[in-house]
């Protein structure tokens, strides 16, 4: 099993910025990409960013391409959310995923393994 524990969720207003990571102990998983989920309450998980094992590759929920930015180092097996320019609408939990392969998708269903999220306030 992999375990995902995340931090660095928080009290922020907004224009702020917060730096989320997600480090994966456990059974190693084998080469696939991580992603980052977010959930509102009364709305359901919607997906934020995901990225590649090498790193090469990124994708972007359109409500938050150009303020955040994934990355991951696999020496220290952690991916990181760095979130600025932070706005009301970024209030959730933020959870992290890990897929055991394959390539980095868009949609939660396929992801194996999931944190159990830290909660992000911005505040008007």
């Amino acid at each position: 099993q992999v375990q995902l524990v995340e931090s660095g969720g928080g009290l922020v207003q907004a224009g702020g910025s917060l730096r989320l990571s997600c480090a994966a102990s456990g059974r190693t998983f084998s080469r696939g990409p991580m992603g980052w989920f977010r959930q509102a309450p009364g709305k359901e998980r919607e997906f934020v960013a995901t990225i590649s094992w090498s790193g090469a590759s990124t994708y972007y929920a359109d409500s938050v391409k150009g303020r955040f930015t994934i990355s991951r180092d696999n020496a220290k097996n952690t991916v990181y959310l760095q979130m600025n320019s932070l706005k009301p609408e970024d209030t959730a939990v933020y959870y992290c995923a890990a897929n055991r392969g394959g390539v980095p998708v868009m949609s939660a269903a396929p992801y194996d393994y999931w944190g159990q999220g830290t909660q992000v306030t911005v505040s008007s």
